[in-house]
């Protein structure tokens, strides 16, 4: 009798651990995997949560942004950029959009009339441009930039 009490403890002490495991998972996801994206023309990123710190960069529109957590207050979200900086940005600049950062291998990325290296390039990009996504096509992309550019990237030259 004594082992089967173990062996039932012991898969229920294993089905708790999978349980806690799973709901801290599923827990955190939605906050720490969100991406959203900068809808004011400019944007500051601070140092931490509040105008009164140090404005560490500014962003443009489009510019997506990876939300690793929150403040108390809800209004400020730690965000880390496409290199991987990080720091703080007011939630009324950020909204939920589909956009994507320009990340070249080397210097320079070609945006195309249309989805496929046989279309022709209409215009270059350099690192760290941002664009609205207006459609996906396979491994393409239809960008738009803040300034009416648009045009078509590869999925493997954008963050």
């Amino acid at each position: 009798m004594n082992n089967r009490i173990r062996k039932k403890h012991r898969k229920l002490n294993r089905l708790i651990s999978v349980s806690v495991f799973f709901f801290v998972l599923f827990s955190f996801s939605n906050v720490f995997a969100e991406k959203l994206a900068i809808k004011a023309s400019v944007a500051n990123v601070r140092s931490g949560p509040g105008t009164n710190y140090e404005v560490l960069w500014q962003v443009e529109q489009y510019t997506p942004m990876l939300i690793l957590d929150k403040d108390k207050t809800g209004k400020w979200y730690y965000i880390k950029d496409y290199e991987g900086t990080i720091g703080w940005i007011n939630k009324d600049l950020l909204t939920k959009m589909d956009t994507v950062i320009s990340k070249p291998r080397d210097g320079r990325c070609n945006i195309r009339s249309g989805p496929g290296t046989n279309n022709d390039v209409i215009f270059k990009s350099i690192k760290g441009v941002p664009f609205k996504v207006l459609e996906r096509k396979g491994n393409w992309i239809h960008i738009k930039h803040a300034d009416g550019d648009e045009g078509w990237i590869h999925k493997n030259l954008v963050w």
